[in-house]
């Protein structure tokens, strides 16, 4: 039996096609595109029709690969980003392009549900998280107040992954996972908040889709889609996620005691929990996972976003990258990189700036502004990780993945800043590979244990374990991290 991933992200498509009876991906594809352009500061949006042309592509391309064995597909599972708001009209089309979790645009909005619930620890009260500018209810307001027109044209409200799902299967749901991330999910009770939809506009109630178990099929493939790739007309589309969710799947990440820690363009840290842990600070989400579980997150908007610029500055390659990082010490010299150049979630500065800290002229090299860089970013995880431990997750294993984790200086500045023992994957797909298994065991009913033990494969290669002297450092150092950001923020410089 073969099972189709998909991970539909922000800069690109992904389609795997994985061999449940070898364990190996036997067929792949991407598709890459961009933002919309010309639109102003902090207001990130794609068209949804993008994703469906780049999803349409990737599977085709798949399918071309297996000839014939296409018909042995049993599932598809699909990956999406998070937060992202699609509106629909009454004719399923639509009516504008979707707002991206990356859009800044809402921090107004925010502030005005945060006040009616009392602040912030309101909103955590009644739904489990605070509300922020990534998430989707905002986006909702944002579009009543800024487009009327458009909302009141709105009859479906969906996720990107759930729109995927839609196009194809034909068939509007939610799952717990995705849906905890719009901010109106009551994680504990996995439960619409009635008093947060009621205050964004009572006409939401009706907009959005039934919302179920994330171990329960979405679906069946469309038969015009059957056709047109060549699979059978009974293929399972399964409930799939968010891109955290599957990311978790995807890493094995799915019973307490491992996190994951993904560096690519942003950075995320997430573990699995058997029950809801809710961050009375807001620091740390409060979501659903794509196994009916929690999934605590911690999400950081600057990670290979940060490393990349360096190398635009100096006008290195990656490899360059690497051994300029390697060459400047621990703590590179003094030099602090405040690494918010998108703004950031957490700590939660949606306008923030990056700042470079503790230049001197003995310190000023590009290789201490380069490991700068690497250790205010992976700083920013150790934050998340910290306060994971406060509330009671003590890893025994994190998991990297995404771009940075390539790097094996980087991997050893992750043990050290983390203080843990860090390992890759085999697999650099990880959602796309979780998206898959889900398919896999919606269509099977084998458990996530016996599935991940089989088709998740660590790069022994790659574990790091932490150096002491170095993590006391690092600890330290986060310490000074995180008061410079607090006090640059009191005095309105961040």
């Amino acid at each position: 039996m073969y099972f189709l991933g998909i991970d539909s992200g922000t800069q690109s498509s992904k389609a795997i096609v994985l061999d449940l009876e070898s364990g190996k991906i036997i067929a792949d594809a991407q598709a890459k595109y961009d933002l919309i352009d010309g639109l102003p500061p902090g207001h990130l949006e794609q068209h949804p029709q993008t994703w469906i042309d780049a999803i349409d592509e990737c599977v085709t391309v798949c399918v071309q690969k297996l000839g014939d064995k296409a018909k042995l597909i049993r599932g598809i599972g699909v990956s999406g980003q998070q937060h992202g708001l699609v509106v629909l009209d009454a004719n399923d089309k639509p009516v504008r392009p979707a707002k991206l979790w990356c859009d800044t645009s809402t921090q107004a909005q925010c502030g005005e549900i945060a006040h009616e619930f009392g602040g912030q620890p309101g909103c955590i009260h009644l739904a489990g998280n605070a509300i922020l500018p990534g998430y989707t209810v905002p986006k909702v307001l944002w579009l009543k107040q800024n487009e009327p027109d458009n909302f009141a044209k709105t009859k479906s409200i969906l996720l990107p992954h759930d729109y995927i799902n839609f196009w194809l299967s034909g068939v509007k749901r939610m799952e717990y996972g995705d849906a905890s991330g719009m901010g109106i999910l009551n994680v504990r009770t996995r439960q619409w908040s009635k008093e947060i939809i009621d205050f964004i506009d009572p006409r939401v109630h009706e907009m959005l889709p039934p919302l179920g178990s994330s171990n329960v099929a979405h679906g069946t493939i469309r038969r015009e889609l059957a056709t047109k790739w060549g699979l059978s007309y009974d293929v399972i589309i399964s409930a799939g996620g968010g891109d955290n969710m599957m990311g978790a799947i995807g890493t094995g990440n799915v019973k307490p005691g491992c996190i994951t820690a993904s560096f690519g363009t942003s950075g995320t840290l997430y573990g699995v929990s058997d029950k809801p842990v809710i961050d009375g600070q807001g620091e740390v989400a409060a979501f659903c996972d794509s196994t009916d579980q929690w999934l605590p997150l911690v999400c950081t908007m600057n990670v290979t976003v940060v490393t990349e610029q360096v190398c635009e500055m100096f006008r290195w390659n990656h490899q360059q990258l690497e051994m300029a990082v390697k060459s400047a010490p621990v703590g590179a010299d003094g030099v602090i990189f405040l690494p918010y150049l998108n703004g950031e979630r957490t700590p939660n500065l949606p306008s923030g700036t990056g700042v470079l800290h503790g230049l001197r002229p003995t310190n000023m090299t590009p290789p201490n502004i380069a490991r700068a860089a690497v250790e205010g970013a992976t700083l920013g995880l150790a934050y998340g990780l910290r306060r994971f431990r406060e509330l009671g997750m003590n890893p025994s294993e994190i998991r990297l993945t995404g771009g940075g984790s390539k790097s094996a200086t980087w991997r050893q500045i992750a043990a050290d800043c983390f203080n843990a023992e860090v390992v890759t994957l085999s697999t650099s797909e990880g959602a796309a590979l979780g998206a898959a298994i889900q398919a896999a065991h919606v269509a099977t009913q084998q458990s996530y244990d016996s599935l991940c033990a089989k088709l998740v494969d660590l790069d022994e290669s790659t574990r790091c374990q932490p150096n002491a002297e170095n993590a006391a450092h690092y600890a330290t150092q986060l310490d000074r991290q995180m008061e410079l950001t607090g006090r640059l923020q009191q005095t309105g410089w961040l």
